[in-house]
């Protein structure tokens, strides 16, 4: 069971906390990013990522809210109904997978999720691990990323082969190290040289996912 949070707790928080703490978890985020994308070999993608963030869409609720114990998009969300700021942002940046939608072919169309190029699904690695460092701070550990993933993950609409792709990396990451995942996206990006792809990639990258069963983790204590 997830903590109880107060949503209404950046009101505690003056306007310069607010400004000031939203800057340092932007930048530290972006700063974790970066070196996960460089290992990786994207340094494009490293550099420019989440700069909508400073728009003021995104930059406005993100202060107005900021309470520097989960998402602002989150009590946005929570107290308003939507995130404006959220809604910006997935809209922008490709490396969330909610910016891989599209209707669906076919008699019933329906929204549904695309897959995902290569080099996203490597800075969708890069993003989830580095906010779990930017949320969970001390407590920050390498199950963090699998952990928030496995909790909703099967609800969500992935295309299948990105959700292996990413699913084998959190596991990696979960099971051996963060570097270990960033080594397997790096061959994943080395075999397809961003090119289609399915699945069975994983095979020609020497991942085994017998390696890295399922296994149950507390996340009582984790605040995402």
């Amino acid at each position: 069971m997830l903590p109880d949070r107060n949503y209404e707790s950046y009101k505690s928080k003056s306007f310069i906390e607010r400004f000031t703490g939203h800057i340092k978890t932007v930048h530290k985020h972006k700063k974790n990013v970066r070196k996960a994308c460089f290992r990786m070999g994207l340094y494009y993608q490293g550099i420019v990522h989440d700069l909508s963030k400073f728009s003021p869409t995104e930059f406005i609720p993100s202060v107005k809210y900021y309470s520097g114990q989960f998402s602002p998009n989150a009590v946005d969300k929570k107290l308003t109904g939507a995130s404006t700021s959220w809604l910006h942002h997935k809209g922008r940046n490709k490396h969330h997978f909610e910016y891989w939608t599209d209707y669906s072919m076919g008699p019933k169309p329906k929204m549904q999720g695309v897959r995902m190029p290569m080099r996203y699904v490597a800075e969708m690695v890069a993003d989830r691990y580095a906010a779990c460092i930017a949320y969970n701070k001390d407590m920050y550990d390498k199950k963090d990323a699998w952990t928030y993933y496995n909790r909703n993950g099967q609800y969500l609409d992935f295309d299948p082969d990105t959700r292996a792709v990413l699913e084998a990396a959190l596991k990696t990451m979960r099971d051996e190290s963060e570097e270990a995942a960033f080594k397997l996206m790096k061959r994943l990006l080395a075999i397809t040289k961003d090119r289609d792809y399915d699945a069975s990639i994983l095979d020609r990258a020497g991942y085994d996912d017998s390696k890295h069963p399922d296994v149950e983790i507390s996340i009582s204590d984790k605040v995402f």
